[in-house]
């Protein structure tokens, strides 16, 4: 499939010429669905070796996606995945949930990183330089390559979760707030993956409903 690169690698190459290597572009996805985890992912390029296209995982289609995943993970010097689930995402709030998930995908990576590109946050608790970039999945390959990877993995792990709780529609709108997902809360409560504390996922017609945990 033709493509063509709409990030660049500018940071990463003025970076590169300071003489700092091992690069990690870290991101996240799901911090807005109503359900399931949020996953974060943390990338270590060759910048020798940078598949073409890499863009904001929102602006790419999903068979897109799912290709640069695949290069992504043949190319890449070093990749890691992070979930923090929907139950600690209510215990201590979606914020912290995304900073702790891109720790743990950050801490997880071999070899381990020297600088990290961080979408939208810096994380004050790694002792590792680092720039937060707002919106860095359009500005940076190096970002815009963890965005693919976790919103790729994200994505496969809501639909495993539609086969166990087939009457929300994960596989279609992985967990995010559309019309559809919200009327079938309503309907049949919320399950075990909603997180309770969002807006929209408890209501007074849905407050004492019990986790559809099993399919009826």
């Amino acid at each position: 499939m033709a493509r063509l690169n709409y990030c660049t690698d500018k940071i990463e190459s003025e970076l590169f010429a300071k003489g700092i290597s091992l690069i990690a572009g870290v991101d996240e996805v799901g911090r807005g669905a109503l359900a399931g985890p949020v996953v974060a992912a943390a990338v270590i390029l060759d910048l020798n070796n940078i598949p073409k296209g890499l863009n904001d995982s929102k602006k790419l289609s999903v068979r897109c996606r799912e290709e640069l995943a695949k290069e992504i993970k043949l190319t890449a010097i070093a990749i890691s995945v992070a979930e923090v689930s929907s139950s600690e995402i209510d215990q201590i709030n979606i914020h912290q949930a995304s900073l702790k998930a891109m720790t743990k995908a950050i801490l997880g990576l071999k070899p381990e990183a020297k600088y990290l590109l961080i979408d939208g946050f810096s994380l004050k608790n790694l002792a590792i330089d680092q720039q937060a970039i707002i919106g860095g999945d359009a500005l940076s390959v190096s970002i815009a390559a963890a965005s693919i990877i976790a919103k790729v993995t994200r994505d496969k792990m809501m639909q495993s979760y539609d086969l166990e709780w087939p009457n929300y529609g994960f596989a279609r709108h992985v967990g995010y707030g559309t019309a559809a997902h919200l009327a079938n809360l309503r309907k049949y409560g919320p399950s075990s993956i909603h997180r309770r504390t969002f807006k929209g996922v408890l209501s007074e017609n849905t407050q004492l409903a019990l986790p559809l945990d099993l399919v009826e």
